[in-house]
Parts: structure tokens; C-alpha cells; sequence
């Protein structure tokens, strides 16, 4: 999870340089929202793998 919280500090420093830049809010948000869909996958992953876990732990107990 170290991981998704520097992705969301990568987001948040994006819309922060938005705010700031009038001149390149456009590419600032942009490039937030390539931060913010590498977190979903980051935490998509993270669910996959604990499920994959759960699953093979339930498979090895039977």
C-alpha cells in the first residue's frame, strides 16, 4: 500500500500544480488523472492478489 499512497501524492501535487498554472490546468489535470487510474489499477491489483490468496488458502485447507 506504500505504493498507492505515492501514486495519490503524485495525483494530489497534479491538481495542486493545476490550481496554480492557469496556463497548463489542462495538461495539470490531465496528467492527475493518469495518477488517479494508476491508483484504481494499483488497488484493483491489490484485491486480485489478496483473492487469489484467500482462494488458494481455501483449496489447501479441503
Amino acid at each position: 500500500m506504500k505504493k498507492l499512497a505515492e501514486i495519490r501524492g503524485q495525483e494530489l501535487m497534479c491538481r495542486e500544480r493545476a490550481m496554480l498554472d492557469s496556463a497548463r490546468k489542462v495538461f495539470w489535470l490531465a496528467q492527475a488523472e493518469e495518477w488517479e487510474q494508476r491508483a484504481l489499477d494499483e488497488i484493483a491489483y491489490h484485491f486480485r492478489e489478496c483473492n487469489l490468496d484467500q482462494v488458494q488458502s481455501q483449496a489447501t485447507s479441503h
